[in-house]
């Protein structure tokens, strides 16, 4: 596995006595954590809708689909937007790895009254080469030809990156890549209408990585101070081999892109077409 990027400070070794007053005095800052947590989810809960006014349509495994089609049996819809652009040829390491996490939890989320999909703006057939390789089962669509990438900032258009600045996070704000990540969640009545409920992005995402969780209650914790770009240690999970090493100068570094193939063109959008 990686080498660490730091030393772990060596914290103070005290008797047991005294390391259990200092683990109690804690444990009263992490319930005053959870209660705001549970209050903020309670503000969210509270936040006004939108209605979906777009027909939006989609490309799955099965054909196309409606934004509507994406709940099933379910009033509640979860969308990850995952990085994967037209021609790229693989997913976003960062998307791919909060991706990892995503299979055990689908059947939770279905007995909780909501579906769960990811949509990406390549085309279905890349993302079904991708998803092959990577071995994972979550229903994924794609909004190849849909405005519904952009109307999410998601996706960027060659102008608006031209510009300098794009609109991401709710904010105008430098972005290194066409795709970007975002979580949004949608609800549908009886009467089968679509509503946006909740959008996050940048670290508004962090929640969804249960690995950092993981990583949080650990000496060493994330380990990612050293680092230039937040994420340089992650790989795709069929890429980490023994004794590979975090270059902590390592910036973001775009997917690269895959050879169109034979009868397609790129368009001047940056999409192909066959």
């Amino acid at each position: 596995m990686a080498i660490s990027t730091a030393e772990v400070k060596h914290a103070k070794v005290v008797p047991a006595a005294e390391w259990l007053a200092a683990r109690k005095a804690f444990l009263a800052k992490e319930k005053e954590f959870t209660r705001l947590r549970d209050e903020l989810s309670r503000q969210r809960r509270e936040l006004p809708w939108e209605k979906v006014e777009k027909a939006y349509a989609f490309e799955g495994v099965h054909g196309k689909a409606a934004l509507a089609d994406l709940f099933g049996k379910r009033t509640q819809l979860v969308i990850y937007h995952f990085m994967l652009g037209p021609g790229w040829a693989e997913g976003c390491k960062s998307c791919s790895y909060l991706a990892d996490h995503f299979d055990g939890m689908t059947i939770h989320l279905a007995n909780r009254d909501t579906a769960f999909a990811v949509v990406s703006h390549a085309p279905i057939a890349e993302i079904q080469a991708f998803q092959e390789r990577m071995g994972w089962k979550f229903p994924w669509y794609s909004a190849f030809g849909s405005d519904f990438n952009f109307d999410y900032h998601v996706s960027f258009t060659p102008e608006q990156l031209a510009t300098g600045k794009v609109n991401y996070n709710y904010n105008r704000e430098e972005f290194p890549a066409e795709e970007a990540p975002g979580l949004s969640v949608f609800y549908k009545d009886d009467a089968g209408e679509v509503f946006h409920t909740y959008s996050a992005y940048a670290r508004g995402l962090d929640i969804l990585v249960g690995t950092y969780n993981f990583l949080d209650v650990t000496p060493k914790g994330r380990d990612e101070d050293g680092l230039a770009h937040t994420m340089a240690w992650v790989r795709h999970h069929d890429k980490y081999e023994d004794g590979y090493v975090v270059d902590p100068t390592a910036g973001w570094e775009h997917p690269k892109v895959a050879a169109p193939a034979a009868g397609q063109h790129k368009c001047c959008s940056g999409e192909s077409h066959s």
